[in-house]
């Protein structure tokens, strides 16, 4: 389907044409989150199938390593999106719009097409914590030491953050 077809010339959708008119009145880049969703799809696929023929998938994941992966997954999923010093990764997608504490910025994705995709997921931490999961997922399955040891770093991180956040409350509360 070309992008006119969608309702505008980089595959977006606003009212207009096809069978995505009237969905919005502002640029929406559907063909741009299909071919995002594809690549998920095709790479955690891809990924599930040689986790099989090399007989790697578990029958079920223990507590622990799920509860790990999620806080892991939680601080993985928010350092890609906010953080100051990975911006570097975000900056060809979204504008700078300042600090927003605790060593994170504040940005606004830009452009459209694949360039607003892009910066929309990479500016979204939830968005993010799909694929940063099932990373984590397939390194449990494929490589699990190392996996858990990866985790247990940004778990750890994740708890200092917390005690961080409480110290500096608990000077203001002085």
């Amino acid at each position: 389907m070309s992008g006119t077809e969608n309702g505008d010339a980089q595959g977006g959708a606003r009212a207009g044409f096809g069978p995505f008119a009237g969905y919005a009145d502002e640029h929406r880049p559907l063909a741009a989150y299909a071919g995002l969703a594809a690549s998920f799809g095709a790479a955690l696929g891809g990924a599930l199938v040689a986790l099989h023929r090399a007989d790697r998938l578990s029958d079920r994941l223990s507590a622990a390593d799920i509860a790990l992966a999620g806080v892991a997954t939680h601080k993985v999923s928010r350092l890609l999106a906010k953080d100051k010093v990975t911006s570097v990764i975000r900056a060809p997608f979204v504008r700078y719009e300042g600090g927003s504490g605790q060593g994170e910025v504040s940005e606004e994705p830009r452009g459209r097409g694949l360039q607003l995709a892009l910066g929309e997921l990479l500016n979204c931490p939830f968005c993010l914590a799909q694929w940063v999961a099932a990373a984590f997922a397939v390194g449990l399955a494929g490589a699990p030491q190392t996996t858990r040891f990866l985790a247990a770093i940004y778990a750890a991180e994740t708890i200092a953050d917390g005690l961080q956040l409480a110290y500096a409350w608990g000077e203001d509360q002085l």
